[in-house]
């Protein structure tokens, strides 16, 4: 799987099937969209781990997690249980947010201290 060797090709494969999961989403394709969950958020996981050596893109890469998480869970919702998830999708952004706010955050202070 050539694509998976670099990160810029994971990343590409990513939005391909965050797209597609998406797309389904709003077409009301059930099956299809709640399949397309599980690669969507593998390859979001997988590339926060391959960012891992660059602080910036890992805290990053890890809100992207939190968004297609929230993302997927808010999807779910919607086709399955009466859009009942808003609240555990909720907290998936926030969690993003969380992780974005503490990471500009301590370059802010780092800055500071310098």
């Amino acid at each position: 799987m050539t694509t998976m060797r670099s990160l810029r090709g994971g990343e590409n494969l990513h939005i391909l099937f965050w797209l597609l999961k998406d797309l389904c989403w709003v077409m009301d394709l059930r099956v299809i969209g709640l399949a397309l969950v599980v690669p969507t958020v593998w390859l979001a996981f997988w590339i926060s781990w391959r960012s891992r050596d660059q602080r910036s893109d890992l805290f990053h890469s890890a809100a992207v997690v939190c968004w297609i998480l929230a993302n997927s869970t808010w999807m779910i919702g919607e086709f399955f249980m009466e859009d009942s998830t808003r609240p555990v999708a909720v907290v998936f952004f926030v969690a993003g947010l969380w992780i974005l706010g503490w990471h500009y955050g301590s370059v802010r202070l780092s800055r500071a201290r310098s």
